[in-house]
């Protein structure tokens, strides 16, 4: 056998313990995958943005979540702020890959990476995409 896998004296892997001889059960491992960056799309069409732009910040936490019945985009993502209120979608340029890890049961969420009133009337929140994984 290999130096990796040692099955031990009765076949079976010996697995970590402490010197008491208990199990050693390893602690999760978590970590933050960056994707992507992109904008948030659509905030025009969301009432009350102007008043909501003063309480978002560079560095907030931004949640994402599927609208597979969504009429325009079947890979639609919403987005939505720690509060729970909607301020636009992830682009539909930029949504198939997102919304097939989502649908697969990955957790993605994004983080405000600057914010800019451009023309008068859209407020472009832009943002870093990322994957949360643990093992």
């Amino acid at each position: 056998m290999n130096e990796i896998f040692d099955p031990g004296e009765n076949g079976l892997m010996d697995l970590p313990r402490d010197k008491n001889g208990e199990l050693v059960i390893p602690d999760l491992i978590e970590k933050d995958i960056f994707l992507f960056d992109t904008h948030v799309a659509g905030t025009t069409y969301i009432p009350g943005i102007m008043d909501l732009e003063p309480h978002l910040d560079i560095g907030d936490r931004l949640h994402f979540f599927r609208e597979p019945d969504n009429l325009y985009d079947p890979n639609a993502i919403v987005v939505k702020t720690d509060e729970g209120i909607k301020i636009g979608y992830i682009p539909k340029k930029d949504n198939v890959v997102f919304s097939r890890l989502m649908d697969a049961g990955k957790l993605l969420f994004g983080k405000i990476t600057d914010k800019e009133l451009v023309d008068e009337r859209w407020l472009k929140i832009s943002l870093d995409l990322f994957m949360h994984e643990e093992w």
